[in-house]
């Protein structure tokens, strides 16, 4: 047992111990802040190599549970006090001295299982014959059958403990394969977790390698809200500088259309006013009516001039001259060149940060291969070879043991059969004392005169009798001896087993050594402070935890203080700390962009005559709209008489609406298009100077930023950064350590163990034993009405040698001798009485009275 600790620690040890107590001091000068950040991204380790151990320590006794249920309640009704569990840690640590003399008080716990036992057996005689004979019948059939049923709970008990024998082996053969498992699997395991640190290496290699994109992007993101509206703002200055132009270009067009325009518009006005009013001046318009009607029209000819003169305006050509100067430099080509290179800031980061890059990879491969040999510094190899050569030296020499166990088990078996048929015989003469004598008895036989079956079974019944007192003290000693010795040990050790009360004493601070806190911890670890106890140990391996986790060994074989000191060590913090991003390089607008936008600014276009623009534009083409004119015309018309006056009317609102559609429309048009251009100059130009030096202002602010203040948000991304990439590492250590406790070397077959000896000690033999006794034991209880009722009803039964008659005279009956003449025996009695016929005077005392006419 002893070999088997050693070398189950050393599987652990392997697996938690410390290389040296300047890598627990690394640890703490680690950057502990990193350690706690969790990345975005989870990393997938995988699952742990897992074993199915076979061992279901379970018991399920069926149907002979019952009897154990009965027999439990019996022990608890004859010891119903708990465990002495004080009692007992009290006598232990008075180092087994036992209890003085001034100290001892008789235990309210311990009661011998002797005691409560016994009662009181009290019977009654009747003088009804046959009701007599009838009750000790009944009695003893009754107390036969529950004699059968004991000697079958008996043999049943003993039966079980064979037939579980063969289960025995199997809790062997399966506890020792779940060890070999336990062993085989614990290093597989183990180098699965050391394994998995290429997949947080691995991890950490790819964000290195993506430093660029992954920091260098971030940086980006951040400088990203301030500094692209800034470029988006002077890219939209190229827009603003071509909107502007076409605007000039618009204004020096509309207004050449609408000055030519007026000119021949003027021109065609003058015509047809001339040809009305020529018309107008026809005789006929002096006729009554047709006068008032002329006049009104002659009133009108006024209304057919110009409204607006373009012809005074100042032209746009200066500043469009000073913009088409100022656009010959390509503004969105510098732009664009801030924009790249802004954008080009994760290339940046990648390059400056190359050497750091570069140290770190190397400085991962000399942890990793730390890793792996601090696992070849330990001969785990040979220590399994050597645990599972021991467990299949033992599982050998454990079944050499199997034919002696069998035999044994023969030899106990035919025992207690044979005790069993002591029983049987005692049942075998009642039965059969019943039966011969139930089915040979004559009610009108006289005891003297019964038959011989009947004869027969009151001699059969006698002999129960008598084997029932031979065998008696040896079914007594036996079921005694049992019940002392079972009934204890399941109340001593297999009740408190169980409910695990067992485990608080031998946990009991300092109950092995009053310098001894843990026995247990003191023992493995040479450190009786560490609060390892069984129980807790148990508990653990009966939820299948480590055995890591089990022992307590980060206590003293921290494995992740290891791996924290290996990984989190000073040359990574200060690798860290040696990143830096430099920005200076960075330039959003060249001079040249800066120069254009403020020639822009300076163009000239604030210097336009808007006002004189808009007031022409404001009041149209004509002073009168020529349609309305044409069609008023043309209804005053309608209103003369038919004639050449009337047609000539017409002929000039024809003439008119011809004007309008020719000209007056296009010139409207060109005045439109004249006055959204020059309200966007006007626009332009009482914004584009606050705009410019936003835009200027903007972008010099922000290169300041970049060149001298972006080192915070440098430095809070590289924070972040490099805390991801500790947080791999943190993830790996704490799936470790998860792993350790959990996973890696599953301790369930050490609480199997313990649950397989309960089930093979206290399930198999103790309950089995205690079954036998309690049968056993019924059965030696019975045999007492047994005898009793055998003798009473033998007496129904076995022919008498003499029998009680009957004297007439005297009303009495004399016990006497029949036919003593023939034995020679002088009965004192009779000889004082006269010779009379016997068989007249003294009938016998069971046959019917002689009536006179016999």
């Amino acid at each position: 047992m002893d070999m088997w600790w050693k070398v189950g620690l050393v599987l652990v040890m392997c697996s938690g111990l410390t290389s040296s107590e300047a890598r627990e001091e690394h640890l703490d000068s680690s950057p502990r802040s990193m350690m706690l950040r969790v990345p975005v991204e989870k990393l997938d380790f995988g699952f742990v190599p897992s074993v199915v151990y076979e061992t279901h320590a379970y018991y399920e006794p069926g149907p002979i549970g019952v009897l154990f249920h009965m027999v439990h309640a019996f022990l608890y009704v004859v010891q119903p006090n708990p465990f002495p569990k004080d009692l007992i840690v009290k006598m232990v640590q008075q180092n087994m001295g036992g209890i003085k003399g001034n100290d001892y008080k008789k235990p309210e716990n311990v009661v011998l299982l002797l005691q409560n036992c016994g009662g009181e057996m009290h019977q009654r005689q009747k003088k009804n014959g046959d009701c007599l004979r009838g009750f000790y019948m009944a009695t003893l059939i009754a107390t036969s059958v529950f004699l059968a049923v004991g000697v079958t709970v008996a043999y049943a008990a003993n039966q079980n403990i064979t037939n579980q024998i063969k289960s025995t082996r199997r809790f062997v053969g399966s506890n020792i394969r779940d060890l070999k498992s336990f062993a085989n699997y614990t290093p597989v395991q183990l180098d699965y977790l050391y394994a998995q640190y290429i997949t947080a290496k691995n991890r950490v290699l790819s964000d290195l390698d993506n430093i660029g994109t992954l920091l260098g992007g971030q940086i980006h993101n951040q400088l990203e809200r301030e500094v692209v509206p800034a470029l988006d703002n002077a890219l939209r200055m190229t827009a603003a500088m071509r909107e502007t132009k076409e605007a000039l270009e618009s204004v020096t067009t509309s207004l050449e259309i609408l000055q030519q325009g007026t000119g021949r518009l003027q021109s065609s006005l003058q015509s047809e006013r001339a040809s009305l009013s020529n018309t107008l001046n026809d005789p006929a318009c002096s006729n009554g009516d047709v006068t008032h009607t002329c006049n009104t029209i002659r009133g009108t000819l006024s209304q057919l001039a110009l409204s607006a003169n373009f012809n005074g305006l100042p032209d746009v050509e200066a500043p469009l001259a000073n913009l088409d100067a100022v656009l010959k430099t390509d503004l969105s080509n510098i732009v664009q060149k801030g924009y790249s290179s802004f954008n080009d800031t994760p290339r940046l980061v990648s390059e400056q940060t190359k050497q750091i890059v570069s140290e770190m990879k190397g400085l991962l491969d000399k942890s990793g291969g730390e890793i792996i040999g601090f696992t070849k510094m330990f001969p785990i190899e040979p220590a399994l070879h050597n645990f599972t050569k021991f467990l299949t030296e033992s599982q050998k020499n454990i079944e050499a043991y199997y034919p002696q166990i069998d035999q044994l088990d023969f030899n106990r078996w035919i025992g207690c059969v044979v005790i069993c048929c002591m029983v049987v015989l005692v049942l075998a003469f009642n039965f059969l004392g019943l039966l011969c004598g139930s089915c040979g008895y004559d009610k009108n036989a006289t005891p003297t005169t019964r038959g011989c079956l009947s004869n027969t079974g009151g001699n059969l019944l006698m002999a129960s009798v008598g084997f029932s007192f031979i065998f008696s003290w040896v079914l007594m000693g036996v079921v005694v001896t049992t019940f002392v010795v079972g009934g204890n040990i399941e109340k001593l050790v297999c009740e408190p087993l169980a409910n695990r009360q067992i485990f608080k004493i031998i946990d009991t601070p300092y109950m092995v050594h009053p310098a001894k806190k843990n026995f247990l911890a003191g023992m493995l670890f040479q450190d009786p402070n560490i609060d390892l106890t069984i129980g807790s140990m148990y508990r653990d391996c009966y939820e299948n935890n480590g055995l890591y986790s089990a022992l307590q060994l980060e206590t003293k074989f921290n494995f992740n203080k290891f791996l924290n000191a290996t990984v989190y060590n000073p040359e990574l913090t200060n690798i860290f700390n040696s990143v830096n991003v430099d920005l200076q390089g960075m330039f959003l607008l060249e001079q040249e962009g800066k120069d254009n936008l403020i020639d822009f600014a300076n163009t000239g276009i604030g210097d336009i005559d808007y006002q004189a623009y808009l007031t022409e534009v404001n009041k149209g083409v004509t002073v009168v709209d020529l349609l309305s004119y044409a069609n008023e015309l043309e209804a005053q018309a309608d209103q003369l008489p038919r004639g050449a006056l009337e047609n000539a009317l017409k002929g000039h609102a024809s003439s008119i609406r011809q004007i309008h559609k020719e000209q007056v429309v296009p010139m409207e048009q060109a005045m439109g298009t004249l006055s959204q251009s020059i309200k966007l100059l006007q626009k332009t130009s009482r914004e584009l100077p606050v705009k410019v030096t936003n835009v200027l202002n903007a972008i010099e602010e922000l290169e300041y930023l970049i060149t001298n203040n972006a080192s915070h948000v440098v430095k809070q991304e590289t924070d972040k950064f490099i805390k991801n990439i500790v947080g791999y590492f943190s993830q790996y250590t704490a799936w470790v350590k998860h792993s350790l406790e959990m996973e890696v070397a599953q301790c369930k077959p050490i609480s199997n163990i313990i649950d397989s000896l309960e089930i093979v000690a206290c399930s198999f033999i103790i309950d089995s034993v205690n079954t036998f006794w309690f049968g056993l034991g019924g059965c030696c209880l019975l045999l007492i009405p047994s005898i009793i009722m055998s003798v009473k009803l033998a007496k129904f039964y076995r022919r008498m040698d003499t029998e009680d008659v009957y004297d007439d005279s005297m009303d009495v009956v004399v016990s006497g001798y029949h036919n003593e003449s023939l034995y020679g025996i002088n009965n004192p009695v009779m000889s004082s009485y006269p010779s009379y016929d016997t068989m007249r005077w003294y009938p016998r005392a069971s046959a019917p009275p002689r009536q006179p006419d016999w």
